[in-house]
């Protein structure tokens, strides 16, 4: 019985030792614990399984959460990210929930998303049918379009309000 308690006590302190030194895969999707994660530029709960986006370091392999391509595209020039042409991006499929490769995604901006730009990414096989085709480069133009509009818009109400 001793011996089994010796040996019993060896293998736990073996299995933790591996399981300690067990390397995270960087670059993977990390789980988001929906109505809970918070986006990390707006702050707002992700709820909306078909419009989340993860952007992660390459090197540390930290991954940021966002409500919306749109957060993440600006938090990424608002923050100042010296990486960003080497982050990896994911974003969920708009028909499916699942996540894909966000360079390499296929947008249209007819959707209603979390924070309005009305982006939504597809694969070639959930594409819906009919609509125009968007590059992740010509997503990105659209939602800097889209933040200008808006700061302009608030612009103009602060001033009217000032009056």
């Amino acid at each position: 019985m001793k011996n089994f308690k010796l040996f019993f006590l060896l293998f736990l302190t073996i299995g933790l030792f591996f399981t300690g030194c067990e390397k995270k895969k960087v670059g993977g999707v990390e789980k988001i614990h929906w109505d809970r994660d918070m986006c990390e530029r707006c702050k707002m709960a992700i709820s909306e399984r078909n419009f989340a986006f993860e952007i992660v370091n390459p090197k540390s392999g930290k991954t940021y959460k966002f409500d919306d391509i749109g957060c993440a595209i600006l938090w990424m020039d608002e923050e100042k990210i010296t990486w960003k042409d080497k982050a990896i991006l994911w974003i969920t499929d708009a028909k499916t929930g699942k996540w894909i490769d966000a360079r390499k995604a296929l947008y249209t901006d007819d959707s209603i998303t979390p924070m309005a730009y009305g982006l939504a990414a597809y694969t070639k096989e959930t594409l819906p049918k009919n609509h125009e085709v968007i590059s992740f480069k010509d997503a990105k133009n659209i939602i800097y379009e889209v933040e200008k509009l808006n700061t302009k818009k608030l612009e103009e109400m602060k001033k009217e309000s000032e009056k």
